[in-house]
C-alpha cells in the first residue's frame, strides 16, 4: 500500500463527507450541488480503498475499506463538529431551523459512514477478535472511550492489512520455489468434535498457504466424535482412497489433538504403516487428560448420557451416524492414553515429530478454552487450555512452542482455528516451515 496515497485520499474522502454532512445551508439555496456531491458520496461508500491494496483476500481488501470510512469519518466528524459550533453562533436564538435541519443531516450522513466503515471491519477481520469487538459494542455510546475503542480498532485493523500486504510480497516471492511440494501428498487430521466441512476449514488459512507453495493436500473426512480405533479404522480407508487417487506410495500425515492418537492407532493396527512416510503430531494428548479422568469419575452418569445422546443426536441430522461421544471422551484420559502409548510405541521407518503449545494464562484462549484452562492446570499443570505440556512429547522430534506474547497459544491457535494472528507466532509460516522440512528430507 503506498502510504502516502493513502493518507491522501483520506482526507479527499473526508472532505467530501464533511461536505456532504454539512451540505444543508448550501442546498437550500442550490440544490444542483447535490448533482455533483450525491455521486462522489455514494462512490466512496462503495468503493473507497479497494483499489490501493493489491495482493491480499478480499476479506481484507472489506476490511481496509471500513477502515478507510472509519479514518474518514473521524475527520469528517471533527470538522463537521466545528463548522457546526460556528454555524450555531450565527443562527441561534434567531433561526433554530437552519441548525437542527443542518444538525439531523449531519447525524444521518456521518451515521452512514460510521455504520459502513464498522460493519465491514466487524464481518472481514481475523485479527479484530471477540473482545475488542465486544468492547466496541460497550463502549459505543460512550463518549470519549467511543472513540478510544475506535483508535484500537483501526490500528488492529491497519496492522493486519500491513501484514497482509508484506505476506502477499512474500509469497510472490517464493511462489516459484514450490517449497511445499513434498514427494507425497499431505493429510490434514482433525481432532475430536470437529468436522471437515466446505464451510469451516478446521485448519484455517493454513492449507491455502501450503497449496500456494506447492502442497497437495487432504482431509481425513472421519468421525467428529468416535472412539481412537473406529477413527483409526475411517483413516485407513480414507488413506486408501487417497492413493488410489493421486497414485502416489504413501503421505504425510498432519494431526491435531486427538487425531493423533487415531493415526498412531492406525499404523500400528491398521495395516497402514507401509502407506505412510511421516506423522507430525501438533497438540495430542499422547499421554491423555488427568482432569478428564476426574470429570468422568464425578459427573453423574445419568448426565452423561443425556450429554452423549444430545451430541449423536445432533450429529446424526448432520450426516453423521456413527456419532460416539463417550466413547471419544473416554478414550481421552490419562489411563487410556498412557496406556495406549506404551502399547503403540514408535513405528520404524515413519519419520515422526510431536509439536506442542501452552498458554500463559486462562484469558489467553477463547471459550471453552479459557473455562479448561484452569482445571487443566489443577489436574496436569502447564497446558494449552486442554492438554498438559508433559503430555505432548512423542516421536523422534520435539517443538514447544513458547511465544514472547502475554497470551501464549492455545489449543486452537496453533490450527489458526480461530483466525486470529498470535504475537511472536506466524501460524502459516510455521506450517510452510514444516512442509517445507518434509520436502528437504525427500519426504
Amino acid at each position: 500500500m503506498n502510504k502516502k496515497l493513502a493518507v491522501f485520499l483520506n482526507i479527499i474522502y473526508a472532505l467530501i463527507f464533511a461536505a456532504a454532512a454539512n451540505c444543508f445551508v448550501f442546498i437550500r439555496y442550490n440544490l444542483q450541488y447535490l448533482y455533483f456531491l450525491i455521486p462522489f458520496f455514494l462512490l466512496i461508500n462503495v468503493f473507497a480503498g479497494f483499489s490501493t491494496v493489491n495482493g491480499i483476500p478480499i476479506t481484507l481488501k472489506i476490511a481496509n475499506h471500513g477502515a478507510i470510512l472509519l479514518t474518514s469519518f473521524l475527520l469528517s466528524a471533527l470538522l463537521s463538529v466545528i463548522f457546526h459550533i460556528v454555524l450555531a453562533v450565527k443562527t441561534i436564538p434567531n433561526d433554530y431551523i437552519t441548525f437542527v435541519l443542518s444538525a439531523v443531516i449531519l447525524i444521518v450522513v456521518n451515521a452512514i459512514v460510521f455504520w459502513n466503515g464498522i460493519i465491514c471491519v466487524y464481518l472481514s477481520s481475523f485479527k479484530l477478535g471477540i473482545k475488542l469487538r465486544v468492547k466496541g459494542v460497550l463502549c459505543g455510546m460512550i463518549p470519549i472511550l467511543n472513540l478510544i475503542v475506535l483508535k484500537d480498532i483501526l490500528f488492529v485493523v491497519y496492522s493486519e492489512i500491513e501484514d497482509e500486504i508484506n505476506r502477499a510480497k512474500h509469497k510472490r516471492n517464493n511462489k516459484s520455489n514450490k517449497i511445499c511440494a513434498t514427494k507425497y501428498p499431505i493429510l490434514l487430521v482433525h481432532g475430536v468434535f470437529f468436522r471437515d466441512t466446505v464451510f469451516f476449514n478446521y485448519w484455517g488459512r493454513i492449507p491455502e498457504e501450503l497449496k500456494y507453495n506447492g502442497a497437495k493436500i487432504f482431509y481425513g473426512k472421519h468421525a467428529s466424535a468416535s472412539s481412537v480405533e473406529d477413527s483409526a479404522k475411517e483413516l485407513a480407508a480414507r488413506i486408501d482412497k487417497i492413493l488410489k487417487k493421486t497414485g502416489a506410495q504413501k503421505v504425510n500425515i498432519i494431526a491435531h489433538s486427538k487425531g493423533g492418537l487415531d493415526c498412531r492407532f492406525a499404523i500400528a493396527k491398521c495395516g497402514i504403516k507401509e502407506k505412510v512416510a511421516s506423522l507430525i503430531t501438533i497438540n495430542t494428548p499422547h499421554r491423555g487428560c488427568l482432569f478428564a479422568d476426574y470429570l468422568l469419575e464425578k459427573i453423574p452418569v445419568d448426565v452423561k448420557e443425556q450429554v452423549a445422546n444430545t451430541y449423536n443426536k445432533a450429529l446424526r441430522i448432520m450426516g453423521e451416524k456413527n456419532a460416539d461421544f463417550l466413547s471419544a471422551v473416554n478414550n481421552l484420559t490419562d489411563e487410556f492414553c498412557t496406556t495406549l502409548d506404551n502399547e503403540l510405541g514408535i513405528p520404524e521407518g515413519i519419520y515422526t515429530k510431536s509439536v506442542g503449545s501452552v498458554m500463559e494464562k486462562a484469558s489467553g484462549g477463547m471459550f471453552p478454552l479459557n473455562f479448561s484452562y484452569h482445571l487443566a492446570a489443577n489436574f496436569d499443570g502447564i497446558n494449552d487450555g486442554l492438554v498438559s505440556e508433559k503430555s505432548f512429547k512423542w516421536g523422534e522430534n520435539y517443538t514447544l512452542l513458547t511465544p514472547k506474547g502475554e497470551k501464549g497459544i492455545s489449543h486452537g491457535d496453533v490450527i489458526d482455528l480461530t483466525r486470529q494472528d498470535v504475537d511472536s507466532f506466524d501460524v502459516r509460516e510455521f506450517y510452510v516451515n514444516i512442509v517445507s522440512d518434509l520436502k528437504t528430507k525427500g519426504l
